[in-house]
């Protein structure tokens, strides 16, 4: 017999997703059927993820430039972006999935968030440009660094990895809901299908969204230089369940950018973006959901 809370919410999904309007990357703002979350949210949890780490055997792993590692960089960053939240936004809960030069796989990345019920996921990196291939003295080709690569990047997950999402989805949202004691979330049953996918949906669009603040945040405040919002196939944004974007906070291997990077200046002004950003965003979706009405 079918659960019938379930069927209940699965009615109401339906009727809001039937109501969706085209989603605009630069300008729309997350509108309330865009959303499948309670009444009474409030964004609480926060995981913020420094990119790579010192492996075991002494090896850094990441990106480098002339005199640093993608990994501190990324843990400097961090650590200012969780003191600037605790301060800024003391309701706020900031999870951390690395605090020392230690790397952190992927995955456990990913479990970290998932198990404390993360609401929003910021993963940290420096990008990076590989050698070009140039023809020397002779004919003879060589390596050159490519140090032409400049600016900002934000990465988005696009749905390639469907199985990992939805496990995610299934161990991050219905978790300790009322509707999961007695509904078996088949995914040959057509109401979980619906669900899940609503969920896919929401966490596309409120990642696109957030990342879409930062990027215009960094461009029409700090004056830098963006590649824009991508939609790609990232492990630890497949495997979290939740809205999650990577930000490539600039080319370590370009000599600007990696000064930036490196400095108090630099880093303060990333943190200030992001909180910024992060500002809008949860007064977005605290005020789309009814929150605090």
């Amino acid at each position: 017999m079918k659960n019938k809370a379930l069927e209940r919410l699965i009615y109401g999904l339906s009727l809001s997703l039937v109501s969706l309007t085209l989603f605009s990357f630069k300008t729309s703002k997350i509108n309330p059927g865009d959303t499948v979350l309670a009444p009474a949210y409030k964004l609480k949890t926060v995981v913020v993820d420094a990119g790579h780490g010192r492996m075991s055997n002494g090896t850094w792993r990441g990106a480098s430039g002339e005199y640093s590692q993608e990994s501190k960089v990324t843990l400097a960053v961090a650590f200012k972006l969780q003191a600037a939240i605790q301060k800024e936004l003391p309701d706020i809960k900031v999870v951390m999935t690395r605090t020392s030069d230690a790397d952190v796989l992927w995955q456990k990345r990913a479990d970290i968030a998932n198990e404390n019920k993360g609401q929003l996921f910021i993963s940290l990196h420096c990008n990076s440009l590989s050698d070009r291939i140039v023809r020397g003295a002779h004919g003879k080709k060589i390596r050159v660094p490519d140090r032409s690569g400049k600016g900002v990047l934000l990465l988005v997950y696009v749905y390639r990895r469907v199985g990992e999402q939805e496990a995610a989805i299934r161990e991050n949202e219905f978790e300790d809901k009322n509707y999961k004691d007695n509904a078996d979330l088949n995914p040959n049953d057509p109401t979980s299908i619906i669900l899940l996918n609503a969920f896919k949906d929401k966490y596309r669009k409120q990642s696109l969204r957030f990342a879409n603040l930062v990027n215009d945040e960094f461009v029409h405040t700090d004056g830098r230089k963006s590649e824009g919002v991508r939609e790609q196939s990232v492990l630890v944004l497949a495997r979290s369940g939740m809205p999650a974007v990577l930000v490539e906070m600039g080319y370590i291997n370009n000599p600007d950018d990696e000064a930036y990077m490196n400095s108090e200046t630099g880093q303060n002004e990333i943190v200030a973006t992001l909180i910024r950003a992060l500002k809008a965003y949860k007064n977005e979706v605290e005020q789309t959901t009814g929150a605090g009405k």
